[in-house]
């Protein structure tokens, strides 16, 4: 399989250009209820596995609530359907929108389509279906104006939490069924690397959109860096991570950085398993796993950590390094789809090809004064470059003109 060269980051129609300073909200609310009064897009209704509430609730989850906030704030009637989460209402109000949360992490498919077909929740005048993993095939019941957001291609993923005919459905559903079904819907994907893998499996060039994620701008520099060489992952504990290459290259940078240490926020199944490689590698020393951390504990980690880390195998993004960015804070990322993207390499932060070349960097950052600061200065160069007011408007943009295609057809 091939990847895109980290092209120049594109939107959909009339994007709107990043980095141009803090956004005027006002200015935005009123972008955004203008382009859905003029497509009559009075009611929208956003379809999602797992809610924000979700204890194992990630990068997608703060995508789609970020949207359906900003949307919302801009006078769009909005409602959100996902999953059932354990201690939370089944219908509730969050930030100006609505959440519906029913049924299980399979069940949700069926019933959440079945809902749509018969009004549960009313008519809404645009539909956005987020396929995280399994479709919510809307092709097959949605016959009014929507689009799609896929944040990439699952590939691997599958075998790496699902059992072996699990699996490969699920592989087969995604390579062969699922281009073919969704060919003449409107696709969102957040990055160019990430669009090519949907291109060789058959998607539509003029059907898909690149609409990468924003930065809050909660994120920005400050503080006092660590004062011996620190490196952060932030992320859940659970196979695609691969967190415990991450753990390795650390303790592999440390016979040339002896002052390196690693810090890993986030929960997940594998925290015992990764604790137990820490042991056997004797690295208790070096490494620290934080846990679930409030957003002000993780805006210091950004700040005092000399780099943040990903190791994932597959990313549509990685938006905690361009969070971190934001804090001039550089990266270190496997070279993979999305990490192309939301990572300059050379600019902001490095990308590694193999686990000797995640070492090198993080030896390169550790011991290489020059080199962190020019990548410090890239780093906040490349985040303010994106902005959650230019992915909503760009969202809804496509969506309107689904919406106008629809009535001129």
């Amino acid at each position: 399989m091939t990847t895109a060269p980290s092209d120049p980051i594109t939107t959909g129609p009339d994007p709107v250009t990043a980095g141009a300073g803090p956004a005027d909200p006002g200015r935005t609310r009123q972008k955004l209820g203008d382009i859905a009064a003029r497509a009559g897009l009075r009611r929208i209704h956003m379809i999602a596995w797992r809610d924000l509430a979700d204890v194992e609730a990630g990068g997608s989850e703060v995508h789609a609530s970020t949207v359906a906030r900003l949307w919302a704030e801009a006078g769009i009637d909005v409602l959100l359907r996902t999953s059932f989460a354990q201690g939370h209402p089944n219908i509730d109000r969050r930030d100006g929108y609505e959440v519906v949360r029913k049924a299980g992490r399979y069940a949700v498919f069926p019933r959440t389509a079945l809902a749509e077909v018969r009004h549960r929740h009313g008519h809404p005048d645009g539909l956005v279906e987020i396929w995280n993993g399994m479709p919510f095939l809307s092709p097959l019941w949605r016959r009014g104006p929507k689009v799609v957001l896929l944040h990439h291609i699952h590939a691997e993923m599958w075998r790496m939490v699902l059992p072996p005919r699990l699996a490969a459905a699920g592989d087969t559903l995604e390579r062969r069924v699922a281009p073919l079904l969704y060919r003449r819907s409107r696709v969102i994907t957040l990055s160019p690397s990430s669009k090519a893998e949907m291109l060789e499996l058959g998607f539509r060039d003029d059907r898909v959109d690149i609409v990468p994620p924003g930065v809050d701008p909660h994120f920005t520099p400050g503080g006092e860096r660590s004062p011996t060489p620190m490196v952060l992952g932030v992320g859940r504990l659970v196979p695609v991570k691969r967190f415990d290459r991450l753990i390795r290259a650390v303790v592999a940078a440390r016979r040339r950085a002896p002052e390196l240490s690693l810090t890993l926020v986030g929960t997940g199944p594998l925290r015992h398993e990764l604790e137990a490689l820490v042991d056997h590698l004797d690295g208790r020393d070096a490494v620290t796993f934080a846990g679930r951390v409030s957003d002000d504990e993780l805006l210091d980690l950004y700040r005092r950590t000399w780099a943040v880390a990903s190791t994932s195998v597959r990313e549509g993004w990685g938006m905690t390094l361009t969070e971190a960015a934001a804090c001039a804070t550089p990266a270190v990322a496997t070279r993979i789809p999305g990490h192309l993207d939301a990572v300059a390499h050379g600019r902001s932060g490095l990308l590694a090809a193999d686990d000797d070349e995640l070492a090198e960097h993080l030896v390169a950052l550790a011991t290489d004064a020059d080199l962190r600061a020019r990548l410090q200065a890239g780093a906040v160069a490349h985040a303010a470059r994106f902005t959650w007011e230019a992915t909503a408007t760009a969202i809804l943009e496509a969506l309107a003109e689904e919406a106008r295609r629809r009535r001129r057809a």
